[in-house]
This record gives structure tokens, sequence and C-alpha cells, in this order.
């Protein structure tokens, strides 16, 4: 088998308490092993296609653009502090896919992530993005659990 080495060591984040917990795994894995750091957060439309046609596209869009660069720049902070180099990625399209996607065409050695979600509804739709990972990625993951507040 040889030595497994994570060299590239993809994040997913949502911007949450959970996934900034598992974005601190995910860079202390990259200082060890001397990898750098894809944090991946997807702008995804789906939560919205079964509401109200009247709704403000754009105002949404920029709103989940806003958040997924304040996502992954909180991820390129903290990896700075440790010396790790983070490239920041922000995509479009359903979560699991887009991440399973992006893992594999650049060829990621690993994709970890926290259980992504927040409160209420938000948690049983973004909850289960980390288990569609888990159960479609061909790239290994490691799914941090946290008792973590949102």
């Amino acid at each position: 088998m040889g030595n497994v080495t994570f060299k590239k060591i993809m994040i997913a984040t949502d911007g949450s308490i959970c996934s900034r917990l598992a974005a601190n795994n995910g860079i202390e894995l990259a200082r060890l092993s001397g990898g750098k750091i894809y944090a991946v957060y997807v702008v995804s439309m789906e939560y919205f296609s079964s509401r109200a046609v009247d709704f403000d596209w754009e105002i949404i869009h920029k709103a989940l653009e806003k958040e997924g660069s304040e996502a992954v720049n909180y991820v390129k902070g903290a990896g700075e502090i440790e010396g790790v180099i983070v490239e920041p990625v922000l995509l479009e399209g359903n979560p699991a896919d887009e991440l399973i996607r992006y893992a594999e065409e650049e060829k990621m050695d690993i994709i970890v992530m926290g259980t992504l979600g927040r409160t209420g509804i938000n948690r049983l739709l973004l909850g289960s993005v980390a288990g569609n990972v888990v159960r479609h990625s061909k790239v290994p993951v490691m799914v941090v659990r946290e008792k973590c507040k949102s």
C-alpha cells in the first residue's frame, strides 16, 4: 500500500459552527502532512425552487455568494494562522453532486466536512449533504461530528 499522504485536502464548508470545527481538523491534517487545502462552498439554489416564484432570485443568489465567500475566507484565515495554503473555491449547483464532482475531477486525497447544517429545515436539507457525499464519493471522506451549537 505505501504511506497514505494527504497533499490535496478538500474542506467542504457552509459557514456554520459545525463546518468551522471540521475545517480546523482539515487544517491540522494539512499542517501535519504538508498539504494544501481547497475550501469549497456550493451556492445552491435548489432550496428555493419549491418556493413562491416571485422571489427575487438575484438577492438570494447574492446573499448565498456572500455567505459562501465568508465561509471559505474563514477557512483561508484559519489556515494562514497555521501556515497552511488555502485556495477558496465557490461552486454552484446541487451541494453533494458538486462536492463529489470537484473532489474527483481535481483528484483530492480526502474530503473533510462537518455534518453541515444549522437548525430546523436547513438541518434536514444540509445534513443530508454529508450523507450523500459519504455514500457516493470515490474520494475518502472524513466527517467530523462535533457537539456544536449552530
